[in-house]
């Protein structure tokens, strides 16, 4: 038990020694150390109060920007949706225009056949018209020289003489020469 007694004494004699230091402490640096605290507290108070109102500011932030993306989205969405609409109004406007354009194109092109045929008849009548006055011209033509060439013939026997008369002609003028024929008097 002794042993127990002297460790309290030195147990009780240490903790005296103890608090005589923090009165010593509290005595020389007291006022500042508690001001120190107070200072501390404020600091902590102050650097809790920031740090509140900066979180309370980026969360305004936040989600005023959530907010202002989700905006921009929903209007990207709404203009996406809007300009296919028009690109298939547009589409199908270019759609009928071009069959509608197509079914013009045929019609003239039908138009244009139905005239070239019709101008291709009137062009064959017209050759074969043409052809048919011109073969009557060349065989009323045709006769009209043959007559004229017979009228000539005929003309150039009775008013010529002919070749076979033409050397009896000689042959006596010959023999007349020679003084071989003898003319019978008139």
């Amino acid at each position: 038990m002794a042993a127990n007694s002297e460790e309290k004494n030195v147990a009780n004699g240490e903790v005296r020694e103890g608090q005589n230091v923090d009165k010593i402490r509290d005595i020389l640096f007291g006022s500042q150390m508690r001001d120190y605290e107070k200072r501390f507290v404020r600091l902590e108070e102050r650097l809790a109060k920031a740090s509140d109102a900066l979180r309370d500011d980026l969360k305004k932030r936040f989600d005023s920007l959530e907010s202002f993306v989700q905006q921009e989205i929903e209007a990207l969405g709404q203009r996406l949706k809007t300009e296919k609409t028009e690109r298939a109004d547009a589409l199908k406007e270019l759609t009928r225009e071009t069959r509608d354009n197509a079914k013009n194109l045929e019609k003239k092109l039908s138009q244009l056949e139905e005239q070239l045929s019709s101008a291709q008849g009137d062009l064959r009548s017209r050759i074969l018209d043409q052809s048919k006055s011109l073969a009557n011209e060349i065989r009323k033509a045709q006769t009209e020289m043959e007559a004229a060439l017979e009228r000539e013939v005929e003309t150039l026997r009775h008013e010529k003489t002919d070749r076979e008369t033409l050397g009896d002609m000689f042959s006596e003028l010959g023999l007349r020469l020679k003084g071989e024929l003898e003319l019978p008097e008139k």
